[in-house]
């Protein structure tokens, strides 16, 4: 049993979120998939429910199986058991199979897949070939217009950027009006800058255009900025799906907590109405749902860099040592090993200068309620995250 942080306020961006989230019909279900390769066991027992017009990401590190949810719910892949519904249709399982352009579906791959030797308008109308042209132009131009191409109908896609790019395979998968749209890795092959202003364009495109998706990724900078709700997996189970800000902030398992951003464990035991822990103690009210029955037992609060600040001291002020140090721009990141063995991250300014090797303080300075979790899940924390770093890079 565990329990989880909660954010003290709840931001307007959250609050959109969730609107999204929580109303319109379930448009795509999946009911206890499995999938196995030989002896390997890709999805185990998922089930997944996405509403209409909200953009769900599936997040995870490599081998995880993601993009082989991706490929059953497209259709290129066939399950071993259980049920994958579009709309009130069974497409997957029970005996049934309906083959991928029949469902309805656009995917967009990372390689974008544009044909060479077309332009960006007939890259985009090639799925449209059996409406009459008149019609097929004009949902050509709309679309083009819609991604901000207009001004590129006839430009070839070694003339377009990649961003352009990316654009055109948008529009392309967007222009048979699929029920559905998906995306795999979609900013994989940009640079840093570019994926984030794609980020941002793709959103609204997929907005603007109302259509519903499920988009695939391991950036976990990604899934939270793009998504009215992430899917965290795990070695082929949903470990976790909810509003970005609650994976985030409210993880319900150690491995979501240490997969998305940085996450250091704080041990302590709780007694009455605090937490003894090696930084002091914490109340017990800063807790989230930490009730009476766990008084007297070992817990891991869950403590992101910019909840703790260390600071140079001396003698018995202070907690432990500086033991790397990176530099990131506008904030260092410093890693401080506690005297009582448990590795804390802090994120500074700048400008604060420590040195590694220095001696320091570290204090607890959430403004928000911490998660937390059962001290006996940590032998099963370190065994899954083992088995993350040995995964296969294929899903």
């Amino acid at each position: 049993m565990m329990a989880n942080g909660n954010l003290l306020t709840t931001t307007a961006d959250e609050s959109a979120r969730e609107t999204a989230a929580a109303t319109g019909p379930v448009v795509l279900e999946l009911d206890g998939v499995a999938k196995s390769y030989g002896d390997e066991h890709v999805i185990r027992e998922c089930s997944l429910g996405v509403r209409e017009g909200e953009i769900l990401t599936l997040l995870g590190p490599s081998g995880c199986g993601k993009t082989t949810t991706l490929r059953l719910i497209a259709g290129l892949e066939d399950p071993d058991a259980g049920e994958i519904r579009l709309g009130a249709e069974s497409v997957a399982g029970n005996g049934r199979f309906v083959p991928p352009e029949e469902r309805g579906v656009g995917v967009v791959f990372q390689e974008f897949a544009l044909f060479p030797h077309l332009t960006a308008r007939e890259n985009v109308a090639f799925g449209l070939r059996d409406r009459p042209a008149a019609e097929r132009d004009a949902r050509v131009t709309e679309l083009l217009e819609l991604v901000g191409l207009g001004d590129q109908l006839e430009a070839y896609p070694d003339e377009l950027s990649g961003g352009q790019q990316q654009r055109v395979a948008l529009a392309r998968s967007l222009a048979p009006e699929p029920e559905m749209l998906l995306l795999d890795e979609p900013f994989s092959n940009l640079d840093v800058d570019l994926r984030v202003e794609m980020r941002e364009e793709v959103r609204r495109i997929i907005k603007d255009a109302g259509v519903t998706a499920v988009s695939v990724t391991h950036d976990q900078e990604e899934a939270l900025s793009i998504s009215d709700r992430v899917a965290v997996m795990n070695e082929g189970r949903i470990e976790q799906v909810d509003l970005p800000e609650r994976v985030f902030q409210r993880p319900k398992s150690r491995f979501v907590a240490g997969f998305l951003g940085h996450a250091s464990f704080l041990s302590g035991r709780v007694r009455g109405d605090h937490v003894d822990t090696a930084l002091g103690r914490v109340l017990r009210a800063d807790v989230g749902g930490l009730a009476e029955e766990y008084d007297g037992t070992e817990i891991d609060l869950l403590v992101r860099p910019d909840d703790v600040t260390a600071f140079p001291a001396t003698g018995e002020e202070t907690d432990g040592e500086v033991i790397y140090r990176r530099y990131l721009g506008p904030t260092v990141l410093y890693r401080v090993e506690l005297d009582d063995g448990d590795v804390i991250e802090c994120m500074h300014n700048h400008s604060d200068r420590i040195e590694l090797g220095e001696r320091v303080a570290v204090r607890v300075t959430a403004d928000h309620e911490l998660a937390w979790f059962p001290a006996s899940q940590r032998e099963a924390a370190v065994g899954a995250a083992e088995t993350d770093g040995a995964a296969a890079e294929t899903e």
